[in-house]
C-alpha cells in the first residue's frame, strides 16, 4: 500500500501593486486597487490640506487625488510619463486617487515574507509602513493605506 503525504501548511499569500516614489518601491495591497489611470489635468480645490492636489473626472466621477509624496514628507512630485494615480476605492469613502512616479509591478508574497514594520521612529514616513516584504532580493516597503489616507495631517 502506497502513502501520500500531502503538505497541508499551504501558505497564505497576498498580491501588492508594486509602484516606484521617489527612489524606493512600495506595495500597495491589490484589494484596494480599483484601477489604475494614466496622469491627468488636476483640478485645483481651494483650502484643501497641502497634500491634495485636487481632483479629477474618472468617467464622470470626481476622485480626490493625494500626492504620497508629500504626505509621506518627501520632495514634490515631477510627473512623467510613468506617472500614474492608482484609484483606491475605500470603504465608507469611496474613492481616492494616489499620485506615484511609476508602477512596476504585481507580486504575490506568502505571509512568511513579510517582516512587521518594527521601525518606531518619529519621521512621518515610518507610520505609513507596516511591513517589509522580500521579493527575491528585492525589498519592498509594503504600505498601510488607512494610515496614509488618514483626515489628520501628520507631516
Amino acid at each position: 500500500m502506497t502513502e501520500y503525504i500531502t503538505d497541508s501548511t499551504e501558505k497564505e499569500t497576498k498580491q501588492y501593486i508594486v509602484v516606484q516614489i521617489g527612489s524606493e518601491k512600495y506595495g500597495i495591497d491589490i484589494g484596494y486597487i480599483d484601477t489604475i489611470v494614466r496622469m491627468s489635468k488636476i483640478t485645483r480645490v481651494p483650502k484643501a490640506q497641502v497634500y491634495f492636489p485636487g481632483i479629477i473626472n474618472l468617467r464622470g466621477e470626481v476622485v480626490p487625488v493625494m500626492s504620497i509624496r508629500t504626505k509621506m514628507g518627501l520632495e514634490s512630485d515631477v510627473y512623467t510619463n510613468a506617472t500614474r494615480i492608482i484609484i483606491l476605492k475605500i470603504e465608507d469613502r469611496g474613492m481616492l486617487g494616489v499620485i506615484v512616479d511609476a508602477v512596476c509591478e504585481v507580486v504575490t508574497l506568502a505571509t512568511d515574507e513579510v517582516e512587521p514594520n518594527n521601525v518606531h521612529s518619529n519621521h512621518t514616513k515610518d507610520n505609513f509602513i507596516n511591513g517589509i516584504g522580500k521579493n527575491g532580493d528585492q525589498l519592498i516597503s509594503l504600505l498601510e493605506i488607512n494610515a496614509i489616507i488618514e483626515e489628520k495631517d501628520n507631516a
